[in-house]
């Protein structure tokens, strides 16, 4: 493969490093976990946010409230290299850290500040915070990625290759087309496309980018024969890239339909996302799993259901009981994927607690600026409040994902069809023998048609309206209730330990991006 400089707006490397989101953090810090360990020539880029993503803490009633703490990273090598960036007409400094290999074991990634003394205030904030609510902000912090990555890889690095994680990075797209001209850059570029929600595919003024310095040197007709105006940025990447790539079999066909319109983009494959193993999986687990030991797994998932249920009673204040089969949700708060679903039907969720079949834990974190992401979660803070056996938890971070995952014997996963491009929390609750329960969407529709057994399906993927999708889920939760912790449950989750990291785990993953996208 060529020399790859990733570009991605987060990374979620290890829990003291806050530098993510959700699902795009994870992916990346999988990916170049994998990459060192097989020794690829990739180096990321991304930004150093001052107060991460936001921390997500409880007010004085157990609701969710949105906080924010400065970080601090003595681990990260200030490298000497400040570059100048013109944003709205004035020069912006960006510093750049380093993340050296052998700190979390991964390929080396270059982190760019706009939070240093030789800024005004306003372009300190630029990288405060990790997608910003404010829009000119937002398109502020995506040319430093872009543009402020690219003179710093330039600086440091001997690249061939450029791949954007997500649009965000494409003003790197265009500092390559003012120097080099656009088959340069149709030679030298590739693109990830993520969400096929309208949220997931930004789309901003023509001009206003343009004033920004969003296009760098480029002129503006030549701008938007490229992504129209409105400036579509992911149309604008399509057809400056050679090649593209959805996240899962099922994204690749919904993204061809959804770009079928677009003249001159270059070809989109897929190549499904994966999970890094030998960061998310319990060894124990492992271990017992090749044995088919089945007693093992157990007795260590009952250990790891415990450490679990400790949180659980430090957040809540509820003692949960390891004998029952315990349902997580656990993902990014958006409307798409449903975390009011296990609550359609009260009576229904009621009846399955108070029966003791199951109990259940929410987590995830909306978006700081979703106020009605935020009432959702706050609406099943007051649900569960007096629900025995249901709760929420916040601080929904590497750490309490790893936790959920060890300790959950159910992976609930509810997104609407097709909304969901691959998803990854369900495949490294897999590799910990906890069963995924989804509707058909994202990677669920590859694991299904793999191993059909090894795990429990809502739907048909063809009614997908809350109400069908819902009665199926009670049911599918019935059903998993009268099989939990017989000889079956444990046939059924050491199968999944098993099965899971022959597709699923991130070295395959990073071997299909080095063959179908880095050559």
């Amino acid at each position: 493969m060529k020399p790859t400089a990733y570009f991605s707006m987060e990374f979620a490397i290890d829990q003291p490093l806050k530098t993510y989101a959700g699902g795009l953090g994870f992916l990346a810090g999988s990916h170049f976990r994998a990459a060192k360990r097989l020794n690829y020539p990739m180096v990321g880029v991304s930004m150093l946010w001052s107060y991460g993503y936001y921390d997500q803490v409880r007010d004085r009633e157990g609701r969710m409230k949105v906080d924010y703490v400065r970080k601090y990273y003595e681990f990260l090598e200030d490298i000497k290299l400040k570059v100048p960036i013109t944003i709205n007409n004035a020069t912006v400094w960006a510093k750049a850290y380093k993340l050296e290999e052998d700190i979390f074991k991964t390929c080396p990634i270059y982190f760019l500040t706009t939070d240093i003394p030789e800024n005004d205030y306003l372009s300190r904030t630029i990288s405060y915070n990790l997608y910003d609510g404010n829009n000119l902000t937002h398109i502020a912090q995506e040319i430093v990625l872009g543009i402020g990555g690219y003179k710093v890889i330039k600086e440091c690095e001997n690249i061939k290759l450029y791949h954007i994680n997500e649009a965000h990075a494409l003003p790197l797209g265009f500092k390559l087309l003012g120097e080099y001209g656009l088959d340069y850059v149709r030679e030298h570029l590739v693109f990830t496309t993520h969400t096929p929600i309208p949220a997931g595919n930004e789309v901003q003024d023509l001009y206003l980018l343009k004033d920004m310095g969003f296009f760098d040197n480029v002129d503006v007709s030549t701008a938007e024969k490229l992504g129209g105006n409105p400036f579509n940025l992911t149309v604008a990447a399509l057809r400056m890239s050679k090649k593209a790539n959805a996240v899962s079999k099922l994204h690749k066909k919904t993204t061809e339909e959804m770009w079928c319109w677009v003249d001159n983009r270059c070809p989109i494959t897929y190549i499904t996302n994966a999970q890094d193993r030998y960061y998310w999986q319990d060894p124990i687990i492992r271990d017992a799993a090749k044995e088919h030991n089945y007693k093992k797994i157990r007795d260590r998932k009952m250990e790891l259901k415990e450490e679990l249920f400790k949180e659980v009673a430090n957040q809540t204040g509820k003692l949960f009981d390891p004998n029952i089969m315990t349902v997580v949700w656990a993902r990014r708060f958006a409307d798409y994927k449903r975390p009011y679903l296990p609550l359609y039907d009260e009576n229904k969720l009621k009846d399955l607690l108070k029966n003791r079949k199951i109990q259940i834990i929410w987590a995830g974190k909306p978006h700081p600026n979703d106020i009605n992401g935020q009432m959702t979660f706050n609406w099943i803070v007051s649900k569960t409040r007096n629900l025995k056996g249901a709760a929420i938890l916040t601080g929904y971070e590497l750490n309490l994902s790893n936790l959920l995952k060890l300790g959950s014997d159910v992976w609930l996963n509810t997104p609407k069809r097709p909304n969901e491009a691959s998803g990854t929390s369900g495949m490294t609750a897999s590799m910990n023998a906890s069963i995924h329960m989804s509707t058909l969407d994202g990677w669920h529709v590859e694991w299904v048609e793999m191993y059909p057994n090894n795990s429990f399906t809502i739907g048909d993927g063809i009614h997908t309206d809350d109400d069908y999708e819902a009665k199926c889920m009670y049911e599918q939760l019935e059903i998993a209730s009268e099989m939990y912790d017989t000889a079956d449950w444990w046939k059924k989750a050491c199968n999944c330990v098993n099965d899971v990291v022959k597709y699923f785990d991130a070295e395959r993953m990073v071997k299909e991006y080095a063959s179908k996208m880095y050559c």
